[in-house]
C-alpha cells in the first residue's frame, strides 16, 4: 500500500453512545477502517466491561471478553449524562463529529435531548446512526431487546433444532452481530450520501429484528412464494432435501456435506463411504438431484439414513483426508471455537488480531475482515480503560481543564460509591450465608 494513502474512514469522527454488542461492534468496524471512535461511557462504564460468562478464569477485575471484542482500539470518555456538565461534554464532542452512533432506546435519548430532531437542528452535517431491537416504528419500537428476543421473533429459533424437540437458540449472538453489521453498513452509506447531497446529515436507523430478516431472505421468500409449512429439520436445512446436512463421525466429530458437483466425485464418495448403490441411483445422477431437487421426503430419509451410517464408520480425520482429494465436493469439518481460533485459513487471511488485555496479556480477537488493495483498515489495539481519554479528548473538543476535572471527579465519586455499596451487599450476603451454615451445624 502506498504510504500516502489514508485508511478509508480516516478523518471521520464518531461519537459512540452504546452498550453491549449491537452498537459497539459497529463502532469497532468503523474504527478498524480508520475513523476516530470516542466511546462515551457512564461512571460505571459499559456493563459489558464486567461480564464474565461461563468458564472465565481470568483474574477478578479483568475487562469482560464481550467488551474486548467490540471496543478494541477506541477512546473512552467517562461522563455522567444525568448532569449538565456531562451533557455539555457530549455536545462539545458532537460539534466536531461526523457520526453519532447509538443503540440506546429512543425515549431515553429524547429525555437527554439527544434525539435526532434536536441534534440535527444543532449539527446539520451529523449522521445520526441508530440501531434498536425491533425497528423505529410500530408498537414495539422502544421495547428492550437482547439477542435471543430478536432471533425468536425473526423466525430463526423456530427453524433451529431437531424436529421432535423444543426449538434451539443459535450458538452465536447472531441478531446482535448482524444488527451491528447493518448499522455499520448504513453508517458508511449515509456518509457517502452526505458527500453527494451537499454535506447534509440525516437519520439512519436499523434493528436486530431487521437483520434477522436479512439473514433469512431466501427462506422467507420461499415461504411467501410457496405457502409451504416448513419444519425445522435438526442437522439439515428445512428447505433442502437430500444429502445436504451434518453427519456425526466415528470419533464424535462431524462433517457438513453440502454438494457434489461432478459425477466422478460422487462416485468416489460413494465408494469411500461404502454405499456404492447411491452412485447408480437415478435420483442422484445430477448436481440438482444431489441437492434435493425432485426428491420426496421419503427419498431424503432413505439417503440420509445411509449416509449417517456411512459417516459413523470413519473418523473425522479420515473423512477430512479423503474429502480433500475431491475438489468438486463442497463440505467442511465442523470445528469448535478452539479450533476456529487456530484455523490456518482464517490466519492466512488475517481474520484474527492479537491485542493486549490488562490482566490477561495477548488475546486473539476477530479483526478486520475487509481486504482492500490500497487502503486497508487495521486493528488499532486493545480495549480502552474507562475514561482514559477524558482529558485529552475533551480538551481537544474545547472543554476547560476545570470542567474536565470536575466531571471526571464526579464520575469517579459515583463509581466509588456504587462499588462500596456493591461490596457491602456482597459482604452482607456472605455473612448471612456464613450464619446459616453455622446454624445448620448447631445441634437440634
Amino acid at each position: 500500500m502506498p504510504e500516502s494513502l489514508p485508511e478509508p474512514l480516516s478523518g471521520i469522527s464518531v461519537v459512540e453512545l452504546t452498550i453491549a454488542v449491537q452498537g459497539p461492534a459497529a463502532g469497532g468496524y468503523l474504527r478498524d477502517m480508520g475513523a476516530e471512535v470516542i466511546k462515551v461511557e457512564p461512571p460505571l462504564g459499559d456493563a459489558s466491561r464486567y461480564g464474565r460468562g461461563r468458564g472465565n478464569m481470568t483474574p477478578v477485575g479483568t475487562v469482560g471478553p464481550q467488551y474486548v471484542a467490540c471496543n478494541r482500539g477506541k477512546r473512552s470518555v467517562c461522563v455522567d449524562l444525568a448532569t449538565d456538565l456531562g451533557l455539555q461534554a457530549v455536545h462539545k464532542l458532537l460539534k466536531g463529529a461526523d457520526v453519532f452512533l447509538t443503540n440506546f432506546r429512543l425515549a431515553a435519548l429524547a429525555k437527554l435531548g439527544l434525539d435526532y430532531d434536536t441534534l440535527h437542528a444543532q449539527y446539520p452535517k451529523l449522521i445520526y446512526a441508530s440501531v434498536n431491537g425491533f425497528g423505529p416504528l410500530g408498537e414495539d419500537a422502544d421495547r428492550a431487546m437482547l439477542d435471543g428476543a430478536a432471533v425468536a421473533r425473526g423466525g430463526l429459533v423456530a427453524m433451529t433444532g431437531p424436529a421432535d424437540a423444543a426449538p434451539h437458540v443459535p450458538g452465536g449472538i447472531v441478531a446482535d452481530t448482524t444488527g451491528a453489521m447493518q448499522l455499520a453498513l448504513g453508517t458508511v452509506t449515509a456518509l457517502l450520501g452526505r458527500e453527494r447531497n451537499g454535506g447534509q446529515g440525516q437519520l439512519m436507523q436499523t434493528s436486530g429484528l431487521g437483520s434477522q430478516l436479512w439473514l433469512q431472505q431466501w427462506e422467507l421468500a420461499h415461504v411467501s412464494m410457496t405457502g409451504a409449512k416448513l419444519q425445522r429439520d435438526g442437522s439439515h436445512h428445512p428447505i433442502i432435501r437430500g444429502p445436504y446436512g451434518v453427519y456425526r463421525t466415528q470419533c464424535g466429530g462431524a462433517i457438513l456435506l453440502a454438494q457434489t458437483m461432478q459425477q466422478e466425485d460422487w462416485d468416489a464418495f460413494c465408494i469411500f463411504a461404502d454405499v456404492p448403490e447411491l452412485a447408480f441411483d437415478p435420483r442422484l445422477q445430477t448436481p440438482a438431484g444431489r441437492l434435493g431437487e425432485g426428491l420426496t421426503d421419503a427419498d431424503s430419509d432413505e439417503f440420509r439414513a445411509k449416509l449417517e451410517h456411512a459417516f459413523a464408520q470413519k473418523t473425522a480425520q479420515e473423512w477430512d483426508d479423503f474429502l480433500r482429494t475431491q475438489p468438486e465436493i463442497i463440505w467442511e469439518r465442523v470445528r469448535d471455537w478452539h479450533e476456529v481460533l487456530q484455523d490456518p485459513q482464517s490466519l492466512a487471511n488475517n481474520y484474527f488480531a492479537d491485542v493486549e488485555v490488562p490482566g490477561v496479556g495477548s488475546t486473539r480477537v476477530v479483526g478486520n475482515l475487509i481486504s482492500m488493495s490500497d487502503t486497508p483498515g487495521s486493528v488499532k489495539g486493545g480495549p480502552p480503560e474507562l475514561g482514559e481519554a477524558n482529558r485529552e479528548v475533551l480538551s481537544a473538543a474545547g472543554m476547560s481543564s476545570d470542567d474536565i476535572e470536575q466531571l471526571t471527579q464526579h464520575a469517579t465519586a459515583v463509581r466509588a460509591e456504587a462499588l462500596a455499596l456493591l461490596a457491602a451487599a456482597i459482604g452482607t450476603e456472605g455473612n448471612q450465608e456464613q450464619g446459616q451454615e453455622q446454624n445448620q451445624k448447631q445441634p437440634s
